[in-house]
């Protein structure tokens, strides 16, 4: 069933699978996939028609709250897309699951104009298991097609959120003991008298037969709000009130640079460390959280990021040779902005080197404070500059692109 469904997926034109993450105990499959809008539309009811031809939901049981084959399809604004954009696409996608497969749709998420169903725990509170009695109320009638129970299939929601990170922390202790974490941590807490203490945050106890451990369940909404690490810390935290202990914690699907460099720079401040390097930053991330206990965390595959190909820029990823020469060409692109970008990024890249090469030695170590406060800021500039190479081309070429397009007049 894995695999057909992400056969599906992987043959849809347009899109690119990133990441199948499957669980036994919470008999669950997490897929991650990219592409244009009407791309990753296609993909996921391509997935779905396999979904409902192979799964039966009268029959499923698992860890992690559920209410359909396909549970829930989220679309998540990426790279030049925004979010009303993907409030459309969310929009298009559900109407038509629910015509081609005749299935209740939900909306949920900036989707949703109702606030008591924006949240995924609202609109799947009673499961699978009570969706067939919530569905004849009024205020639960889907927002695509019928109220109709399709016992195979159950009911699916889609949206547009933030990008959400699903986190485990691993813990030798029993379910109930990592559920009565998870209350203490999670927003909606114990209920409207007792809070939790971490916002965006959603969370719950089980435990993992296959690992014989128990787990700390998290689902971060906006890790702006509550990063990673403060949720591994404060779980930590409880636990060492309970003499229990926390072996490690992993990422389900993909994640962020920007959470993972969170992370890094957290436990580099904390531990009075020195690090510039991106490569050593998500290492020791990697490290302090033990994303590697279960499985290994291999970040070209798990960092979203990472695992997306041609990141580098046309012109920042072509040689030095290639790049002169589209330079000296017959164009009007590249010019002096990707030029002046490209001397400023060398420059900053040459002062963060002599720092670099001056900071451990011996015979500087009276230098090393100073040279801890310099590489940084020239090290950071040297790398956010490279973008910039091809953003000044991108932008003079969408310049004149619009001029050809607009009339003599409004030139």
């Amino acid at each position: 069933v894995i695999e057909e469904i992400a056969a599906a997926v992987r043959g849809t034109p347009g899109a690119t699978l990133l990441d199948v993450d499957p669980g036994y105990s919470t008999n669950r499959t997490v897929y991650t996939f990219v592409g244009s809008p009407d791309d990753v539309v296609e993909a996921a009811i391509n997935a779905a028609q396999v979904a409902y031809r192979l799964i039966d939901m009268t029959t499923h049981k698992g860890e992690h709250p559920r209410m359909g084959a396909m549970d829930v399809c989220p679309f998540i604004p990426v790279k030049g897309v925004s979010e009303e954009e993907c409030v459309v696409v969310a929009n298009s996608f559900g109407a038509r699951l629910a015509e081609e497969l005749d299935v209740p749709v939900f909306l949920y998420g900036a989707a949703s104009t109702k606030d008591y169903r924006k949240t995924m725990p609202q609109i799947r509170d009673g499961e699978y298991e009570g969706m067939k009695e919530k569905l004849k109320m009024e205020e639960w009638a889907p927002d695509f097609g019928s109220r109709e129970w399709v016992p195979r299939w159950g009911a699916t929601a889609t949206g547009v959120r933030k990008y959400l990170i699903a986190y485990n922390i691993n813990m030798v202790a029993t379910k109930e003991q990592a559920h009565r974490i998870a209350l203490n941590l999670r927003e909606q807490g114990r209920g409207p008298d007792q809070p939790g203490r971490l916002r965006c945050c959603q969370a719950i106890g089980w435990y993992l037969q296959e690992q014989n451990i128990a787990q700390i369940s998290i689902n971060l909404t906006d890790f702006d709000v509550t990063p990673i690490h403060i949720a591994y810390e404060e779980a930590k935290k409880d636990a060492e009130k309970l003499n229990l202990a926390v072996t490690g914690s992993e990422i389900v699907g993909l994640v962020p640079l920007a959470a993972i460099l969170r992370a890094a720079e957290h436990y580099i401040k904390k531990e009075k460390l020195f690090i510039v390097e991106e490569v050593q930053k998500v290492h020791l991330a990697i490290n302090r959280l033990g994303l590697s206990t279960l499985s290994p965390f291999k970040p070209k595959e798990r960092i979203i990021e990472y695992s997306l190909e041609g990141c580098a820029g046309k012109l920042a990823g072509s040689s030095v040779e290639q790049f002169i020469r589209s330079v000296a060409a017959r164009t009007p692109a590249p010019g002096g902005g990707s030029v002046a970008a490209t001397v400023a990024a060398l420059g900053a890249a040459l002062g963060a080197m002599v720092g670099q090469l001056t900071y451990g030695k011996r015979q500087w170590e009276s230098l090393d404070s100073t040279m801890r406060k310099v590489i940084p800021p020239l090290h950071e500039a040297a790398i956010s500059l490279i973008p910039a190479i091809d953003a000044d081309t991108a932008a003079f070429n969408k310049y004149t692109e619009r001029c050809h397009e607009t009339s003599s007049e409004h030139r």
